[in-house]
Formats: C-alpha cells, structure tokens, sequence
C-alpha cells in the first residue's frame, strides 16, 4: 500500500513515467525488427507474427502492455495538470532557452504527440489486429498478415497518414528517452550528453524505421 501510494507523488509519478516508458521503447525496438521482416518476403513474416500469436503468453503479454501503455498515458497527463495547477498563472514569454537547456519542439509538445500517439495505436490496433483475416493459402491456420499490410499499405491515404504519425511518435521520443534516463535517477552528469545524443537517435532510427514500411510497400512492393 505505501509503494502505491509513494507512486502517487510528484516524484513517484516521474519514476513510474519514466520506467513504463521505457518499457514501451523496448517494446518499439523488438515490434520494428519484426516489421522489418517484410523485406524478407511473406513467408518470413507471417511465420514471425504467427509465432508470436500462436504463443500462449501472448494474452498475459499484451495485457500487461496495454496496462503499461495506459498506466503511462494517465500517469503523464496527471503529471502535466499537477504541474500546471502549481503554476495557474502561465509565463508571458517563452523562449529557446540556451546552454545546457533540453527545451525542444518535442518537449514542448510531449502531450499532443502522446495523444496523437494514443490514437495511432487505437487506429493501428483496428487495422491489423482485428482487420480482414486473410490466411495463408496452403497453411490455412496461418493468418495472413503479409497479405493485409500489402493491401493497406497500397492506399495513399493510409501511408501519409502513419508517416505523419511516426514523425509525431518520433518527436515524442526525442525528448521522451532522454526524459526517462533523468527520472528515474540514472543520467549522471558526465553522461548526459551521451544520453542525449543516444535517445535522439534511437527516436530517430525507431521513426525512421516504422515510416520506411509503408512508403516502401507503397513503392515497390
């Protein structure tokens, strides 16, 4: 009770932000080498993603990751409006601040990219997860997933709308690696440029990596 209730701080709120963000990039790196599979023909990833729903921890895996997704989302936007609430009157300039400053477009914008985030995946779920089930023709217990990210990736529509949306994720986790080493504790200060510097380009390579996919589907495949 009192480690849920030491959570429910301004400063366990932060760890709890942190720790749980994370956990969704780990989850970015292992879904996007998955993707990428794509490349590989159909037979790579319809096995990949088959192994991974035929596996019976996939329910106790995906609501564990929904929980920490939720628990995230919640915990910053409640973070943000206490925040807010200490500080009712808000500044009447705001600059670019300088030095040794983090100030960016993506921390200045981490609950819109959140948001846009949190619909992403809503539309993202709805798409794949409970689109059209298509099967492998001679493995009939084999979802063809390959089949359906073609399709859906051979409407313009649908590929400018993830690529906005990676570029907005990718804003998001700019600031919001970076963000989380400094929460909970381990950003020592002859390491903080390296930090930096490595969540800059792990948002960027995770972005970069997702809004590949449909414009290469688009394109060549």
């Amino acid at each position: 009770m009192r480690v849920l209730q030491w959570f429910s701080t301004s400063v366990g709120s932060k760890i709890l932000i942190g720790l749980t963000g994370l956990a969704l990039v780990g989850f970015l790196i292992f879904h996007l080498a998955g993707n990428l599979l794509v490349f590989l023909g159909p037979a790579s990833y319809n096995d990949h993603a088959h192994a991974l729903i035929s596996n019976p921890l996939v329910i106790p895996a995906e609501l564990g990751l929904a929980a920490i997704f939720l628990l995230h989302v919640f915990k910053t936007i409640g973070h943000v409006l206490r925040g807010r609430a200490a500080r009712p009157v808000r500044y009447n300039v705001k600059k670019w601040a300088g030095g040794a400053s983090r100030k960016s477009l993506g921390s200045s914008t981490m609950i819109v990219s959140g948001l846009v985030t949190f619909a992403f995946v809503i539309v993202h779920l709805k798409t794949f997860k409970y689109g059209a089930n298509y099967q492998v023709a001679d493995q009939p217990a084999v979802r063809d997933l390959y089949r359906l990210l073609i399709e859906v990736f051979h409407r313009p529509a649908d590929v400018v709308f993830y690529v906005i949306c990676m570029i907005v994720i990718g804003l998001h986790l700019r600031h919001g690696i970076s963000s989380a080493f400094q929460s909970i504790g381990v950003m020592p200060a002859g390491w903080t440029r390296a930090i930096l510097a490595s969540g800059l380009w792990l948002a960027v390579i995770i972005a970069f990596g997702f809004a590949v996919i449909p414009i290469a589907v688009y394109v060549f495949l």
